[in-house]
C-alpha cells in the first residue's frame, strides 16, 4: 500500500526536479500546476522515470482509488488510506487559496463539497488528508513539503461556527428576498424587475505550511508527521526512511491547531534530491 514515507523515498531518489520538459515532452501536462501533480501522483505511485502511459495508468488505478479535480477536494486518494490535496504556489510566502472550501484537518465523505464519485470510490467515512504543497517556478520545483491536515488547520467546527454566524447574520438583513444556496447566502429580485440575483461567497486562504511551520522546519524539502500517525505506518517504510542516507527524521513538537497552547509530538522529515 503506498503511503507518505515511501514517497518522500522515491522523490529523495530524483536527481532533478527540472519537471517542465518531462511531463510535457510526454504530453502529460500543460501547465507547472498539471505537472506538479503528475510529480506527485509518481512520487506516491512510484513510476517516476516511467514511458509507458498504459502501464502508468494500471499503476495509477491500483495506487489510487480516486483521482479529481481542481474543483472539488481532494485531489487524490490512495487505496485504503490517506487522501492527498495538492497546491502550488509560487512564492515561499504565498498564501494557499482555498475559494468556497475552508481549510480541512480531515476529509469526511459526507461532505457536500465531495464528489458524488469521490464518495463512492471506496466504503469510507473519514481519511487522514495530507496537503503537498510545492514552491514552483516556470520550470522547477524549488521546494516541497508535505504536512497532515490535522496537524495544520483546526477542526472543522471551527470554520463551520463562522460560516453559519455569517449566514444567520446576512439572513437577518430586513427587506431583502433570500434563495435556498450552498453559499454564504443568495439575494434574488434585486432590481426592479426581479431579474438581478447576488451570490456571497465566501473566499478562503491559510498561510503556507513553510510559513506555518518554519520554527521547526527551516529548510526547502520537508514532512511533518505527528507521532501517532507516525506509528500507524509500516515497519518496513519507517525502517527505510529513517536509514536513508540524505533524509533525516528528527523528534520535535508542534502546536496544536485547536490550542496553540499544547504541543504534539512530531516527526520531521528533511530531505534533498541526490
Amino acid at each position: 500500500m503506498a503511503n507518505l514515507l515511501d514517497a518522500i523515498v522515491n522523490i529523495h531518489r530524483q536527481k532533478t526536479l527540472t519537471i517542465q520538459e518531462f511531463y510535457r515532452s510526454r504530453n502529460r501536462a500543460n501547465n507547472m500546476g498539471e505537472a506538479l501533480e503528475l510529480f506527485i501522483c509518481d512520487a506516491f505511485a512510484n513510476t517516476f522515470g516511467n514511458t509507458n502511459s498504459e502501464q502508468v495508468n494500471n499503476i495509477y488505478s491500483q495506487t489510487f482509488s480516486y483521482m479529481g479535480n481542481q474543483n472539488n477536494p481532494p485531489d487524490l486518494i490512495l487505496r485504503n488510506s490517506d487522501a492527498i490535496e495538492i497546491k502550488k504556489i509560487e512564492k515561499h510566502r504565498s498564501s494557499l487559496a482555498l475559494n468556497s472550501s475552508y481549510p480541512k484537518n480531515k476529509i469526511f465523505a459526507n461532505n457536500p463539497m465531495i464528489t458524488k464519485s469521490c464518495k463512492d470510490c471506496e466504503k469510507w467515512i473519514e481519511k487522514d488528508l495530507i496537503y503537498s504543497v510545492g514552491v514552483v517556478n516556470e520550470r522547477n520545483i524549488l521546494a516541497l513539503c508535505f504536512v497532515y491536515g490535522e496537524d495544520y488547520a483546526a477542526s472543522h467546527e471551527i470554520y463551520e461556527r463562522i460560516k453559519n454566524t455569517i449566514r444567520t447574520g446576512v439572513s437577518t438583513i430586513p427587506d431583502v428576498e433570500f434563495g435556498e444556496t450552498r453559499e454564504l447566502g443568495r439575494v434574488n429580485r434585486v432590481d426592479p424587475l426581479g431579474i438581478t440575483y447576488l451570490r456571497i461567497r465566501g473566499m478562503w486562504g491559510i498561510e503556507n505550511p513553510f510559513q506555518v511551520f518554519k520554527y521547526v522546519a527551516d529548510a526547502p524539502f520537508f514532512a511533518v508527521v505527528n507521532n501517532e500517525k507516525y506509528s500507524t505506518f509500516t515497519a518496513e517504510s519507517r525502517n527505510v526512511i529513517e536509514n536513508t542516507e540524505g533524509i533525516t527524521v528528527d523528534d520535535c513538537c508542534i502546536r496544536n491547531p485547536n490550542n496553540p497552547a499544547q504541543l504534539k509530538n512530531a516527526k520531521l522529515i528533511r530531505f534533498k534530491i541526490i
